[in-house]
């Protein structure tokens, strides 16, 4: 049985483990994760901030991969890669100067860990790592302040948003998130 990271169950799907590694001719795009995207209708989102609301969910639900003193790790519900993670701050606050000595220093030492498991999980050959601050400079979520920490290879598929505007993730975000918390130190 193959479940998704909200335990959404899909009796007829192999895990992403399974998927044939000989190449056939035929091009597949697997992005299973997407469905909780296109089954909620992409409306506007409530007034609930998802940063101040995934906490309080279970590690599973939220897709949480280390829960710090003051700031977390998640895994992005809509990723340009696998692994593609979120560094908050439990506080909500939108920009990075209005963060705290603690928190930028936290925000630091999470991001570091998670580009070593990355790295260690998924051998990772570089990594995008940046902050979008307001609407105008590019954020989805402006209202709470959270680093990208995204995982490049040197054969990942760079040309498929731009071309073909689709992007290619071989592995489930349940599958994706627990892998990377049992390889997070304790």
């Amino acid at each position: 049985m193959t479940r998704d990271y909200d335990g959404t169950e899909y009796p007829h799907a192999e895990p992403s483990s399974d998927f044939a590694g000989i190449p056939d001719g035929f091009g597949r795009l697997w992005t299973p994760h997407r469905i909780a995207y296109i089954e909620q209708g992409g409306g506007p989102p409530g007034d609930d901030c998802v940063f101040c609301t995934a906490p309080t969910l279970s590690d599973e639900q939220a897709l949480i991969v280390h829960r710090g003193e003051r700031v977390y790790a998640l895994l992005n519900l809509f990723p340009y890669n696998s692994g593609h993670l979120l560094v908050v701050p439990y506080r909500h606050i939108a920009t990075y100067d209005e963060a705290d000595d603690a928190e930028v220093a936290e925000i630091g030492a999470i991001t570091q860990t998670a580009m070593r498991v990355i790295r260690q999980t998924s051998r990772a050959d570089g990594f995008n790592i940046g902050m979008n601050q307001g609407a105008i400079a590019g954020a989805g979520i402006a209202a709470h302040l959270h680093q990208h920490v995204v995982p490049r290879w040197a054969t990942d598929a760079n040309f498929f948003p731009i071309v073909a505007r689709t992007k290619a993730l071989p592995k489930l975000l349940g599958e994706v998130r627990q892998e990377i918390a049992d390889a997070w130190p304790k």
